[in-house]
């Protein structure tokens, strides 16, 4: 399906997305691979329950029998019989900085992945195809790591104690207010943990009484805050406009359920760029119907700060947006930054209120100064504050990268979710068998990637997910690209049935969008 949005002039650039439908043979081969699959692990237990196989995974002992269970066995089928099998796809040990190419420690495995042992050898030069390190300040060298290394020696590695009390250093002042000049907002607040900013700053804005409409496709993070939060919680349908204009009608016209009464508050949660689809929220869209139906909007950029806009400003700078129209800005350190921890901006007075009502500014270590440092670093040289011109030379880098990625692979035969602009590619695999075949494959040729199944993707739709870099040059493309082609056809992965012709650059195709049906 592929969407192209011109959208009565809320879009000022081509927004194009295509998620092609999967061929319905690969998608009935694929629920045979999983029923074989799960017929294989019944016949596994039954042979461990009556010792003719050895039994290796976690069970009740028998003098607590009587107990309540605190192990439910049925639970953990899928991880026993399934996973295992494949399971030296992840987890895997690096001995290096994640930067364009990293060093992996070598392992085996002698009881099909039970357990592992290091051999004491170590894989150089994997090309690494699979961490978030958008911009490439993933580095031991360079401005980061120096200015790091200064204060990590003026300041110590931790502040041991909360933002609240004795850990409020000028570091994290100057943090804050250098995250506000770039997001364009009035003010800011950092965190520790890019999770935790989710999790523990949602409950703090919404409680009972209040409604989140939330993308069905929302990381964990903002999962759990909703939940934890105890507001009512309704979920539309992907990146679906008309999918979440319906919800806020009902909310309107209907509130609250058995009262009537109004919400309190009506939040929309949505994601910049979408970690396992590759998609781009429908920004312009989603602020309109905002407006229009008088509710807030959080905007969780963790993937799309530093990776979208000519400026390297999100997904706000991306569609020429104003930041004044999204209420509550979040976004990571750990990805486009090469660091860790979050921050939440916005108007003055919300962050004046999460300074006080927040858990992760109540109960949270403050950040380590030297990882500090290291955002405001590399924050200033995408900015050009440095007095260079790298900061915007890499953002431009890694958009022509994810462009050339994404063509190449389309122009294989490949079926590629998500946005053409977007640095996250999912490739997708289908079949359970073949997650681990790709995985291994790539490791053989010194490409590191990531694979992905169920229950992180819905159960026919495996797919491995390549992170693009600023720091990949395009010798290191070309390789990975020859490499992946090899595979797709010792794997037959090629089900595209809407192949590229190589190296055209074609016009975009201003055609209305048409929404398909469920």
């Amino acid at each position: 399906i592929n969407h192209i949005v011109h959208n009565g002039g809320l879009y000022k650039r081509p927004f194009n997305e295509a998620f092609e439908e999967t061929p319905m043979l690969v998608a009935v081969l694929t629920y045979v691979g999983y029923g074989v699959l799960t017929l294989f692990g019944y016949l596994r237990d039954f042979m461990r329950q009556w010792k003719i196989e050895k039994c290796q995974n976690a069970t009740e002992r028998e003098e607590q029998k009587d107990f309540v269970p605190l192990y439910q066995d049925f639970e953990n089928f899928y991880n026993r019989n399934l996973y295992m099998r494949i399971r030296d796809s992840w987890n895997r040990p690096i001995c290096s900085v994640p930067g364009a190419k990293v060093d992996m420690m070598e392992r085996v495995s002698h009881d099909y992945n039970w357990t592992f042992t290091y051999t004491g050898r170590v894989i150089k030069d994997i090309i690494n195809m699979g961490s978030y390190n958008y911009l490439g300040f993933a580095q031991k060298i360079g401005a980061c790591q120096e200015a790091a290394s200064k204060v990590l020696s003026q300041y110590g590695a931790g502040v041991c104690s909360t933002r609240q009390e004795m850990g409020n250093l000028d570091k994290h002042e100057e943090l804050e207010k250098l995250v506000a000049r770039f997001l364009g907002v009035e003010s800011a607040m950092a965190y520790g943990m890019g999770f935790a900013t989710n999790s523990m700053n949602i409950p703090a804005l919404v409680g009972k009484g209040c409604l989140i409409l939330s993308d069905e496709l929302n990381h964990a993070s903002l999962v759990l805050g909703a939940r934890l939060s105890g507001a009512t919680i309704r979920i539309f349908k992907h990146n679906n406009m008309q999918s979440l204009e319906k919800l806020l009608k009902d909310a309107i016209v209907h509130g609250q359920p058995r009262t009537r009464r109004p919400w309190k508050k009506i939040l929309i949660l949505v994601e910049g760029i979408y970690s396992m689809e590759g998609s781009i929220v429908r920004l312009p869209e989603v602020i309109a119907l905002k407006k229009k139906y008088k509710s807030y909007l959080y905007l969780d950029e963790a993937h799309s700060i530093g990776a979208l806009g000519p400026s390297g400003r999100g997904v706000v700078d991306y569609f020429g947006l104003n930041p004044e129209d999204v209420d509550v800005m979040m976004g990571t350190f750990t990805k486009s930054f090469g660091a860790a921890g979050g921050y939440i901006g916005g108007k003055k007075e919300l962050i004046d209120y999460l300074r006080t009502y927040s858990h992760s500014a109540a109960y949270a270590t403050s950040m380590s100064p030297p990882v500090v440092e290291q955002i405001i670093t590399s924050v200033k040289c995408i900015m050009g504050e440095d007095g260079t011109t790298i900061g915007r030379a890499r953002v431009q880098q890694l958009a022509e990268n994810t462009r050339y990625f994404r063509r190449r692979l389309k122009e294989m035969g490949f079926i590629i979710y998500g946005n053409e602009d977007s640095p996250v590619v999912p490739l997708m695999l289908y079949m359970p068998a073949k997650i681990g075949a790709f995985g291994r494959e790539m490791l053989k040729r010194n490409i590191g990637v990531v694979v992905v199944g169920f229950p992180a993707t819905p159960i026919i739709e495996s797919r491995a997910r390549f992170c693009l870099s600023a720091a990949h040059t395009k010798e290191m493309l070309d390789t990975a690209l020859k490499e992946i082609n090899e595979v797709g056809d010792l794997l037959q992965l090629k089900y595209s049935r809407r192949r590229l012709v190589p190296l055209l650059d074609r016009p975009f195709d201003e055609t209305t969008y048409e929404e398909t049906e469920d």
